[in-house]
C-alpha cells in the first residue's frame, strides 16, 4: 500500500509521472489516501500511466541485485519527428576536434552514429552541410580558442549561399564545453544550432532533424550507464596504423580542480567483450598500436556480468598503493583493468598496447608485472603527479604525498627498469608559494621524465576550488613558473635522451615527419618518444626494400634533440622477432 504525500516539490514529481493535472491526482490523495484511492481518481490513459510505469524497485538503490548487460541509451523520441527525417541522405559533415584523446575516439563515435544515418564526411569546411566541433573545457586557453573557432564558422555560415531546400550550413558543438556552458551557448553567444554533451551522441541524427524546421537543439544530459559500448567507431584516419580505444567513461575522483566529473560525469566502463572485439576489428583493418583510454584507466572495473559479483578474489575491494587514499567509497567486485588488459595484448602479439591515463593511487603489481611478461604492451607508464609539494597536493585532493609517489616510482622501476615515465604538472594553483613551486622542480630532476605536460592553472567553475579555494597566484606568476618548469623539463630531457645515444629501439613507424617531404619518416619507440629516420630501403628478412607505415624497424639512435630522436634504421621485423647482431651487420 502507497501513500503520496505532497511536501516540498513531490507534486511535481508525480505529476509528471502521471502526466495529469494536479487536481485530479491530489483532490483524493491525503496522507491517509490509499492506492486504491489514487486509482480511482484516474481513468483512462493516466490509469494505464500508473499500471505501466515505475515500480518501487525503481526508487530503491541497488534494489535489482544482479545487474544486465549494459544496454543502449534509449534516444528520446519526438512525435513531430518521423524516422526519415532521422537520415542524412548524403548531407555532409565536417569534424573540428579539439582536446584529448578522447575527444578524437569520441568524435569517431559521433561519426559512426552518423554514417549509419546516411551522412557523408567531408574534410572541406566550405562544403559542410553540418559542422560539428568537438571541444574541451579543462583549461580557459583551450575555450577561447573554440569561442573564436565558432565566431569564424559563423561568418562562413553568414556568407554561403543557402543549400538546396533554403537550408544554411548548421553548427554544432559537441563534448566537455558543450555539457558546461548549455543554454549559454544558444541562447546568449547564439553562434550554433546544436548542442551535444558527451553522452548523448546517439541523440545526434534527432537533433539534426529538429533543427530542418528552423528551431535549435541542445540535449546535455549525463548517464550514469552510457559507455557506447554497442557502437563501433568508424576512425577518422582510415589510413592510421595507431587508433585510440575507450574503456571507460566519467570520473570519480574529484580533483579539487578538475572539471571532468561534471562534464563527462560518474565513473562507469565498458564491458570486456565489446572492448577485445573493438580490438580485434581494429587488428584486422591493420592497426598496430592502440592506446586504451579512460580517466582513470586502473580503476576500471566491469560489472556487466552478474556472474563475476561472487569470485572470491574478485569481491575483495581495491587495495591502494602504500600511502594513496581517495575521497570516495572503495569499490568492489567486478573485472579489472589487469584482466582487460591481458585479454586485450592476447589479441594481436604484433599489435602495441598503450593505455591513459592511470591515477597513481590504484597502480596494482599486477599491471606492472603483465607489462614486464608481455612484449606488445609498451614499456611506458604515464603518472600525473601535478605538484611537488604536499600542502597543494592536499589542497588539489590528490590524495598522496611526494613520499608516497616517489615509493611509487621506486616501486615502478624496480619491476621495470627500463620503463619510461610520462606526467602531468599544473603551475600556479591556489596557495602554491614560490617554495612549493622549486619543490616541483625538484621533483622534475629526481624523476627524470621521458615526457613532461605542463599547464598554468586556470580556474574551472562548478569544481571543488572553485567553491573552496582562492585563486590567489597573478597570471604574470602562472605564466613564469610554467615557462620554468617547461624549460627545466627541456634540460632534463635532453640529458635522458643523450643517454640513448649508441642503443637500438624497435620503432614502429606511422608515416612521413612534419616535414613531409618524403625523405623522413616518424614512428615512436617502446617508451613512446619520437623518433625521426630516413625514407630508404633496408633489409626486411628476406631483402631490402623502402619502409612502410605500420612497419617495425630496428633503429639505433644516432643523434638527439630535448624533443625527439634520429636514428639510422637497420632492419624491418617483428615486434616479437628477435635480431640478432649477424643480422644487424647485414643490415649495416
Amino acid at each position: 500500500m502507497f501513500c503520496f504525500k505532497t511536501v516540498g516539490n513531490s507534486g511535481s514529481v508525480l505529476r509528471e509521472v502521471l502526466k495529469v493535472p494536479k487536481s485530479k491526482v491530489f483532490r483524493k490523495c491525503t496522507t491517509n489516501a490509499s492506492s486504491t484511492d489514487v486509482s480511482k481518481s484516474l481513468t483512462g490513459k493516466s490509469k494505464a500511466r500508473v499500471q505501466n510505469g515505475p515500480s518501487l524497485e525503481h526508487f530503491i538503490a541497488n534494489s535489482n541485485q544482479k545487474r544486465p548487460v549494459i544496454k543502449a541509451q534509449q534516444v528520446p523520441s519526438a512525435p513531430f519527428i518521423k524516422d526519415e527525417d532521422l537520415m542524412g541522405n548524403g548531407r555532409s559533415v565536417y569534424f573540428d576536434v579539439h582536446g584529448c584523446q578522447m575527444n578524437t575516439n569520441d568524435t569517431e563515435i559521433a561519426w559512426s552514429i552518423l554514417h549509419s544515418k546516411g551522412y557523408t564526411r567531408t574534410l572541406d569546411v566550405n562544403n559542410a552541410d553540418v559542422v560539428l566541433v568537438m571541444t574541451c573545457a579543462i583549461r580557459e586557453g583551450a575555450e577561447t580558442k573554440i569561442w573564436k573557432k565558432l565566431k569564424h564558422l559563423t561568418n562562413i555560415k553568414r556568407r554561403r549561399p543557402l543549400r538546396k531546400g533554403g537550408v544554411r550550413m548548421k553548427i554544432g558543438i559537441l563534448g566537455c564545453m558543450a555539457e558546461r556552458l548549455k543554454s549559454q551557448i544558444l541562447e546568449k553567444e547564439k553562434l550554433v544550432d546544436i548542442v551535444c554533451g558527451p553522452d548523448a551522441y546517439r541523440d545526434l541524427p534527432r537533433l539534426l532533424a529538429t533543427t530542418d524546421s528552423h528551431q535549435n537543439a541542445i540535449n546535455v544530459l549525463l548517464s550514469l550507464e552510457e559507455t557506447y559500448a554497442d557502437v563501433m567507431p568508424v576512425r577518422l584516419n582510415e589510413n592510421a596504423v595507431t587508433a585510440y580505444v575507450s574503456i571507460m567513461r566519467g570520473c570519480d575522483n574529484m580533483c579539487a580542480y578538475c572539471i571532468v566529473p561534471f562534464t563527462r560525469g560518474r565513473e562507469r566502463s565498458r564491458p570486456i567483450d565489446s572492448i577485445v572485439d573493438e580490438v580485434k576489428m581494429l587488428s584486422d583493418q591493420g592497426v598496430k598500436e592502440i592506446t586504451l583510454l579512460g580517466q582513470n584507466v586502473n580503476s576500471y572495473r566491469d560489472m556487466s556480468e552478474s556472474n563475476y559479483y561472487g569470485v572470491a578474489d574478485r569481491s575483495q575491494p581495491s587495495s591502494l598503493s602504500d600511502g594513496f587514499s581517495t575521497i570516495y567509497k572503495t569499490k568492489s567486485g567486478g573485472r579489472r583493468f589487469d584482466e582487460l588488459l591481458d585479454k586485450v595484448s592476447d589479441v594481436d602479439k604484433e599489435m602495441r598496447i598503450r593505455f591513459t591515463a592511470p591515477h597513481p593511487k590504484d597502480f596494482p603489481d599486477e599491471v606492472l608485472y603483465l607489462i614486464k611478461e608481455r612484449a606488445n604492451i609498451c614499456n611506458q607508464l604515464h603518472l600525473p603527479a601535478q605538484s611537488g609539494n604536499n600542502e597543494v597536493l592536499a589542497a588539489m585532493r590528490r590524495g598522496y604525498t611526494v613520499e608516497s609517489y616517489h615509493k611509487l616510482v621506486d616501486r615502478v622501476r624496480t619491476i621495470l627498469p627500463d620503463v619510461g615515465l610520462t606526467s602531468d604538472f599544473i603551475c600556479g594553483f591556489c596557495g602554491e608559494t614560490d617554495r612549493a613551486h622549486q619543490e616541483t622542480l625538484q621533483l622534475v630532476k629526481e624523476v627524470k621524465y621521458s615526457m613532461l605536460f605542463c599547464y598554468p592553472y586556470s580556474m574551472r567553475q562548478k569544481t571543488h576550488a572553485y567553491h573552496r579555494l582562492k585563486d590567489d597566484v597573478p597570471d604574470e606568476v602562472k605564466t613564469a613558473r610554467h615557462l620554468e618548469l617547461h624549460s627545466l623539463f627541456r634540460d632534463e630531457a635532453l640529458k635522458y635522451y643523450t643517454n640513448l645515444i649508441g642503443q637500438y629501439h624497435t620503432v614502429l613507424v606511422e608515416g612521413y615527419s612534419k616535414k613531409k617531404d618524403k625523405q623522413t619518416l616518424f614512428g615512436r619507440n617502446d617508451n613512446g618518444l619520437p623518433v625521426v629516420i630516413p625514407d630508404i630501403e633496408i633489409y626486411d628478412g628476406s631483402s631490402n626494400r623502402h619502409i612502410q607505415s605500420g612497419d617495425y624497424v630496428v633503429t639505433k639512435v644516432t643523434h638527439v634533440t630535448s624533443s625527439t630522436l634520429y636514428g639510422e634504421p637497420l632492419q624491418i621485423t617483428k615486434l616479437n622477432g628477435i635480431v640478432d647482431d649477424m643480422q644487424l651487420q647485414h643490415s649495416c
